[in-house]
């Protein structure tokens, strides 16, 4: 059972405000055109932005915008990625997004997403494919410009109670070691998806919801030094224990989806999904970092830009939108 109890006083240090965004994900049927979501995102300041495939048409819609993106690579092409050449990896990314995209536009590339635990089939091929695409950037000379990392569920961890104690899994060690060590050689980050709801409603007999939204004040797991008085914190501070104990201490975090449902499950609301994400988004600005990495904003995406209503599984998942389909917000929420 996984729960994550988190920081609520920090030490003294100088902040460095960390950058917000969102993620766009299109698993629907209804979604607005995508000229009216690039209208949306820039009168709302948004410039940081997350998708999850190299869908043609909407890296073209995003061209020329000024925002930045994350673009997703399909855990359905590594195997590809893997097995070919760095020529083959560079013909992949030349036609299926620099060709749409100005390169000026792309933060990252998302290679795989939560591979390692929900998707296993393809975790042998991550890191080759990452490989061969990073020899590719290397030949346009953008391997500083644009960062390669591959996005993983909190269940990688098989402990992270109390955040001292974050360890991956066993099962997923030989895998997560050598895609630690290719970021740590090549400065990029490790990329998480992050969702204190999940952990909230699984182990609600033990975590409460003011815990989960910011709202405790006060401490409320003293780990060590450290004191913890929120879910976020205490799940990212985890993470950094677990890679400090596979030997990597310093790779830099980011947060790749985390969000806070407004229905279809227990505690899922708007004004519940308004306390945790513009908690979220404040602390990023404010460059507040966790107990373990004080003054050290943690860069977040939030998710997601509109609910989807094509999505599996429990209700609840289709409901992070934070904009409604006609551009509204569903909640107030600022993003800078």
């Amino acid at each position: 059972m996984l729960i994550f109890l988190l920081p609520l006083f920090f030490l003294q240090s100088p902040t460095v405000a960390a950058p917000i965004g969102i993620c766009y994900g299109r698993v629907a049927d209804n979604l607005p055109r995508p000229s009216g979501v690039i209208n949306l995102l820039t009168s709302n300041g948004i410039s940081n932005v997350r998708v999850f495939n190299p869908d043609p048409l909407t890296l073209e819609s995003f061209s020329g915008t000024g925002i930045n993106l994350i673009i997703g690579v399909p855990n359905e092409i590594l195997p590809s990625l893997a097995a070919g050449s760095p020529t083959f990896s560079l013909e992949w990314l030349q036609s299926n997004i620099f060709y749409h995209i100005p390169t000026n536009q792309i933060r990252y590339l998302a290679v795989g997403n939560e591979v390692l635990s929900k998707d296993p089939y393809y975790s042998p091929f991550v890191v080759p494919a990452m490989t061969n695409l990073y020899q590719a950037l290397q030949t346009l000379n953008l391997a500083n410009s644009v960062k390669l990392s591959s996005p993983q569920a909190a269940s990688v961890l098989s402990a992270s109670y109390p955040p001292s104690s974050g360890t991956f899994d066993p099962y997923t060690v030989s895998n997560i070691v050598p895609l630690l060590r290719f970021l740590n050689d090549t400065n990029s980050p490790f990329m998480v998806n992050v969702y204190p709801y999940l952990s909230y409603t699984s182990s609600s007999e033990y975590i409460s919801l003011d815990y989960a939204l910011f709202k405790s004040d006060k401490a409320v797991l003293q780990d060590g030094a450290l004191a913890y008085g929120n879910l976020f914190d205490a799940s990212i501070d985890a993470f950094i224990y677990a890679m400090e104990k596979e030997g990597f201490v310093g790779v830099p975090l980011v947060v790749t989806e985390t969000g806070w449902p407004t229905s279809g499950g227990a505690e899922a609301s708007v004004e519940n999904a308004l306390a945790y994400n513009e908690n979220v988004v404040r602390r990023a600005l404010a460059g507040i970092g966790t107990p373990k990495r004080p003054g050290q904003g943690v860069e977040v995406f939030l998710f997601d830009l509109f609910d989807e209503d094509g999505k599996s599984g429990a209700e609840y998942e289709k409901h992070f939108g934070i904009f409604g389909l006609d551009g509204s917000k569903i909640y107030d929420i600022r993003f800078n």
